[in-house]
């Protein structure tokens, strides 16, 4: 029997053990490429434990803290699911550190670039990408579920991490036109019948200039935001962040607020 296929009924059950609980589609698909990648490291489930563990977390050296942390995450819910299932003993995720993440920085798109890149792009899939991370401030997951039964009026119904709900106004005439008409999946696709979060980030790497990524359209709608209103609830109620400080990593500070304190500093 070869490892893939040692591997693939037990992973199979517990896909369907997430279904079963309710767990998103993205959750699901989540968890099965975490898993595809630790598959690499063991001949088999029932073989692992911390060391093959952290081996799996640490051989990809371009995984920053926070993919570290999902893919910790993923392994922990496969091990414990193992275990209680009397499939494994000990559990060896139980033994692994917590992941700390670095406060991050935002790292907005500056407006040139993508003013120039939306100069470049007439309406069709490249411009409506750039659009609804620079502008809407989508997850590239988001993009790619993006269906005209979901547009009411102007506000797009969108589900984000977690199943989390919101409303994200589409404020672009054109774009608000090519969901309405598009019948169905802005994006048409191979997975479930619209593109897959992977490949919306593929073609907006082609589409963006080096140093310069998906997440940094989504740090522009921020900072814009941001800048516009000073309302930071509001500016987390449309990138669908739960907590205010989750979204102060997503917004570059204005100069005339740094002006302002260091004025009254002085």
């Amino acid at each position: 029997m070869t490892e893939a296929s040692i591997w693939r009924p037990v992973v199979r059950d517990y896909l369907d053990s997430l279904r079963a609980a309710g767990r998103r589609p993205m959750t699901v698909r989540l968890h099965a490429h975490y898993l595809r990648h630790l598959e690499r490291h063991a001949r088999d489930p029932f073989s692992l434990n911390i060391r093959i563990l952290e081996r799996a977390l640490t051989s990809r050296r371009e995984w920053e803290a926070e993919t570290i942390r999902s893919a910790a995450s993923v392994f922990r819910g496969f091990t414990r699911w193992m275990h209680a299932r009397g499939l494994i003993d000990p559990d060896p995720g139980l033994l692994l550190p917590a992941v700390r993440v670095p406060p991050g920085v935002a790292r907005p798109i500056p407006d040139p670039i993508l003013d120039g890149l939306l100069a470049g792009h007439p309406p069709g899939r490249s411009r409506w990408l750039l659009l609804l991370g620079g502008h809407c401030g989508l997850r590239v997951g988001e993009m790619a579920l993006v269906n005209s039964a979901r547009l009411d009026g102007d506000l797009l119904f969108v589900v984000g991490k977690g199943g989390k709900e919101r409303w994200v106004p589409v404020l672009d005439e054109d774009l608000q036109a090519a969901i309405r008409q598009a019948g169905g999946w802005l994006f048409p696709g191979r997975q479930d019948g619209h593109l897959s979060p992977g490949y919306v980030s593929k073609l907006l790497s082609e589409l963006l200039p080096a140093h310069w990524t998906a997440h940094t359209l989504r740090h522009r709608a921020g900072t814009a935001a941001y800048r516009g209103t000073r309302d930071i609830l509001a500016v987390g109620r449309l990138l669908g962040h739960a907590k205010p400080e989750t979204t102060m990593r997503y917004i570059q500070l204005p100069m005339d607020s740094l002006y302002a304190v260091a004025r009254s500093a002085a």
